[in-house]
């Protein structure tokens, strides 16, 4: 792991890992995580020559804090981590809540990325046609209620959710996750890939709830940028057995993203995604960027 020094004063902690020559494709976690590596997508990034760069957004693990900020601010923060790889051109790949921070990449750096995956990425709160929380288990059901009533809810109501993450382990992940995870994501939290979920919970609650508050709130709120517009071809991956980020998530965005491929697969999870497809996904993401 190492940190990166930010001309506003904030530090930004990340991992690269691949070959050094290698065209980065960097990875939005999900919501709660952080820069912690998965097995499977390292593997795969390298067997495609790609350099997979993770980091931790703001106010996750040892990344500093950034109350306030817009999901296009993650545009920023990745330009100034490529320029410190000395890399131009980058692929892009976000899950979960990570969704919207690699869409803030594409549309927003155009000139250096080359291709941007969503994998059951959350869509715009408040987006015509879209009943943003239809569909979602009970825990985000309250945790975007807490969200939508301010920034004084929200965070009590996720210092407490936290208290039991902030010490999970892998046998403990299908009960966090609770009403969130259909009988498809279930049977996927086991091995290595629960050993990973339950160490980037960990990780990323380890100085607090800020990154988590801050995601939260950003999704609810203006994401700073136009989806509708932009050349950079951006692969929707959604699952109809999807309880933390509905299905009409996905199909929301194959509509009205500009350059979309739609990928909805009606008998894959969040999870499922995340772990099965993760080959397919960037092959086609490599494809996409030629």
């Amino acid at each position: 792991m190492t940190s990166l020094d930010l001309a506003d004063g904030r530090s930004l902690e990340y991992v690269v890992t691949g070959p050094v020559d290698g065209m980065p494709l960097v990875l939005h976690h999900g919501t709660p995580s952080a820069a912690v590596v998965f097995g499977p997508w390292q593997e795969s990034a390298a067997k495609h020559g790609l350099r997979m760069v993770m980091y931790s957004r703001p106010g996750y693990a040892r990344s500093s804090p950034l109350p306030g900020r817009a999901v296009a601010d993650a545009a920023g923060d990745v330009a100034a981590l490529l320029d410190a790889l000395g890399a131009e051109r980058f692929l892009t790949v976000g899950w979960s809540g990570g969704g919207p921070h690699a869409l803030a990449c594409a549309k927003l750096l155009p000139e250096r990325c080359g291709a941007a995956a969503l994998i059951g990425g959350v869509a715009p709160y408040g987006a015509d046609g879209l009943d943003f929380m239809s569909g979602m288990g009970v825990e985000n059901l309250e945790e975007f209620g807490a969200a939508l009533e301010g920034k004084a809810t929200l965070t009590g109501y996720l210092d407490t959710q936290s208290a039991a993450l902030a010490h999970v382990q892998a046998d403990d992940m299908a009960a966090a996750f609770g009403d969130l995870v259909s009988d498809v994501d279930r049977a996927q939290l086991t091995g290595e890939f629960a050993e990973y979920l339950a160490e980037s919970f960990r990780t990323a609650l380890q100085t607090g709830t800020a990154g988590w508050r801050d995601d939260d709130l950003a999704f609810v709120t203006d994401w700073g940028f136009r989806l509708d517009d932009g050349q950079v071809p951006v692969a929707v991956w959604q699952g109809g057995q999807d309880r933390m980020v509905p299905y009409a998530h996905g199909e929301w965005l194959a509509e009205h993203v500009a350059c979309a491929e739609p990928h909805l697969l009606p008998d894959e999870g969040h999870l499922s995604l995340a772990v099965g497809a993760v080959e397919e996904i960037i092959t086609d993401l490599v494809r996409l960027s030629r």
